[in-house]
């Protein structure tokens, strides 16, 4: 829930492509190990739905310098109470 609340609050409502900027936080954080299943869960508008289940292959230890959080995945989590 975290990367998908702080994907919110630093972008907005992106649709269907708030998914891969979730998918890059935890890259960013470094919580994505070789052999962890990540599970990406999508609605659209109507009756649209749309699921994946990825396998780490490796441990992403250095996100790709094309992050969208690189420049400031140390200034989240923040508390959105």
């Amino acid at each position: 829930m975290e990367a998908s609340r702080m994907t919110l609050h630093r972008f907005g409502n992106t649709s269907s492509s708030s998914i891969w900027y979730e998918l890059a936080y935890m890259e960013a954080k470094e919580r994505v190990r070789r052999g962890d299943r990540v599970w990406q869960l999508a609605f659209g508008s109507g009756f649209k739905c749309n699921s994946v289940v990825w396998l780490s292959m490796k441990r992403v230890n250095k996100p790709s310098r094309n992050n969208p959080w690189l420049d400031r995945i140390n200034r989240y989590p923040v508390s959105l109470n």
